[in-house]
């Protein structure tokens, strides 16, 4: 009934198109038509303007087996977009004496290793800390996403890191440890964990009596949507069990970031210092600026300036889009991996604001929800073969991971084993490395060649594995 409303409110205030013209509502079903039956997930949108509801409507299934619609009010894990939330949440603790974004991390988390140089909270808020990647750890390790793991076992990775990607400060690399630190950091400042604390100073507050940071797999969520991922069959289940915080695991629903983004105008969180603060874009020691501010990256899109973040992980994939000058956003939750939000949220802008933007470039348009794969690298002829690569097999241990991996050939190809089986099938490159596309390991050169080697993946460099046995 409530949805019903709004929507009627938005007709009235709309002028209706001219005969055989779409109106705005019809285009923007059409950004999302693919997912409008009853036999696939999709996705949620929700068009805020000036601190209202100016659409709002889900598209898809919530839960294909119990046959449940997506609503407005359809409860979404929404993945990284809860980072602007983690750090709001130190933000409020920095305005209150608590803690300041220059500390020194092991001021509150001690038990991490003390590297050349200090790593700060600003660091952590602004991805220059040169942490590796929790979420890169822990996979290597043998953990998937759809099983469980803990907050504990998260720090406990990255306590056991004995180097950073670069000295703290010197690069911008996106890593979803530093927002773990840090709702550790408001658990530790506030005594209170970092669910209880967004709640009691951020959700409550504002109302949003549907959203909370999700710290207990085991809890029931009302009016969650399934997470799902695409299948030769159609769809597969992609839910996760994990538990950390800061980085993710926020769920809300279009109706609750509603608030949130009212937040920004009207703020009653805060208040204006708060906003200034998550506006704030990060610097590198060099002194140039960073598109990422506080959980929030500051950009612009087709000549408008915009403030934004994205979210994945399992099946869900979510966007929060705001236009701050035009007082206008676009939040598009999805419970389908391959949904694609973000290219979704900007088609809808474009259809609100089109008066406002500046063309789109060719390879760009509006509505465009495909992106190009990147080739793989080529192989190179000085790659190893045949006899050469037995000099390669053995079992090689790492500290940082506590975890083994066996190197042999399976069938003429150089291979890595853990416990359970095949992990993946390697291409010998140039310069004793090997790579499978995602991951890259590059053996020590020379006599030494068989002692060990580095692992790189993504957000996680140069991580070492010594040989232990043939």
């Amino acid at each position: 009934m409530r949805n019903t409303i709004v929507f009627l409110l938005f007709l009235v205030a709309v002028p209706r198109p001219a005969a055989g013209q779409e109106s705005i509502t019809e285009r923007v079903d059409k950004v999302f038509a693919p997912f409008d039956r009853k036999d696939s997930p999709g996705c949620a949108v929700g068009v805020y303007r000036d601190g209202k509801i100016a659409y709002a409507r889900g598209y898809g299934m919530a839960d294909l087996q119990a046959g449940v619609p997506i609503t407005a009010g359809t409860v979404f894990d929404i993945g990284s977009t809860s980072k602007q939330f983690t750090a709001a949440s130190i933000l409020l603790l920095a305005q209150r004496g608590a803690l300041s974004l220059d500390d020194d991390v092991r001021r509150h988390v001690p038990e991490l290793p003390e590297y050349q140089k200090p790593i700060t909270i600003r660091h952590l808020i602004h991805h220059t800390s040169g942490l590796r990647d929790y979420i890169g750890l822990l996979t290597l390790a043998g953990a998937n996403t759809e099983g469980h793991t803990t907050a504990k076992q998260a720090l406990d990775a990255i306590v056991r890191q004995k180097a950073l990607n670069f000295e703290p400060g010197s690069e911008f690399l996106y890593s979803n440890s530093g927002y773990f630190l840090l709702s550790q950091i408001v658990e530790r400042a506030s005594g209170k964990s970092m669910r209880a604390f967004a709640e009691e100073n951020i959700f409550a507050p504002l109302g949003m009596r549907s959203t909370h940071f999700h710290d207990d797999h085991k809890m029931p969520i009302p009016k969650r949507a399934i997470g799902y991922s695409p299948d030769s069959a159609g769809f597969r289940v992609n839910m996760s069990n994990w538990e950390q915080t800061g980085d993710g695991a926020v769920n809300t629903t279009i109706e609750d970031l509603l608030l949130w983004d009212r937040n920004f105008y009207e703020p009653s969180v805060g208040g204006h210092a708060l906003l200034k603060e998550l506006l704030t874009q990060g610097t590198l020691n060099n002194a140039s600026t960073l598109p990422y501010a506080r959980g929030l990256m500051v950009g612009s899109f087709r000549g408008l300036t915009s403030v934004s973040h994205g979210g994945s992980w399992a099946g869900y994939r979510a966007e929060l889009l705001r236009f701050p000058e035009q007082r206008f956003a676009v939040a598009t939750l999805c419970n389908l991996a391959s949904a694609n939000p973000s290219a979704r949220a900007r088609a809808v802008a474009a259809i609100y604001l089109e008066d406002k933007l500046a063309p789109a470039p060719p390879a760009t348009q509006p509505g465009s929800l495909i992106s190009s794969p990147v080739p793989p690298p080529a192989p190179t002829v000085e790659a190893p073969t045949g006899d050469a690569l037995k000099a390669y097999e053995g079992t090689y241990f790492s500290e940082e991971l506590n975890t083994t991996f066996r190197l042999g050939l399976e069938n003429g190809v150089l291979t890595i084993f853990r416990e359970g089986g095949r992990t993946a099938r390697l291409r010998a490159l140039a310069n004793h490395s090997f790579t499978n596309g995602d991951l890259t390991i590059r053996f020590t050169p020379g006599a030494a060649l068989n002692t060990g080697f580095e692992l790189n993946i993504g957000r996680v460099r140069g991580l070492k594995f010594v040989r232990t046995g043939g």
